[in-house]
């Protein structure tokens, strides 16, 4: 995990590396993307896609902590990016991962939402 997270701050896509085609992903909380997503492109194409598409530059985690019991995976992290309204996006995060053949084949996900949403709603998408 900690490698896949290295490889993220080098610009690799971590989604496509670690979640299992069939991901069932959580996002805890209230707001526009919580709830539970049942694949990795319904996750990246619903979840991620609006935030990401909306960064600068990209969106750099920096682990604060990893702890791994059994088939579990716990991680704690921050990342933060410019957006392209120009504003920070900073956002703290809990990824709790259940393993299979070294794919996260479920997930539950804990941040702050309203920074989320803020940046979503404040920034225009990259245009391709």
């Amino acid at each position: 995990m900690r490698q896949a997270f290295e490889g993220w701050r080098a610009g690799n896509n971590v989604f496509a590396q670690l979640l299992a085609p069939d991901v069932v992903w959580t996002i805890h909380g209230s707001g526009p993307v919580a709830g539970t997503y049942r694949s990795r492109e319904d996750f990246v194409e619903r979840a991620s896609l609006p935030l990401i598409s909306r960064l600068a530059t990209p969106l750099v985690p920096r682990v604060h902590h990893i702890w791994a019991v059994d088939d579990t995976v716990i991680i704690r992290f921050e990342a933060s990016a410019t957006t392209t309204s120009g504003g920070a996006y900073g956002n703290q995060f809990v990824w709790i991962f259940r393993m299979r053949d070294d794919m996260v084949v479920e997930a539950e996900a804990f941040l702050d939402l309203v920074a989320y949403q803020r940046a979503v709603d404040t920034s225009e998408p990259r245009r391709p």
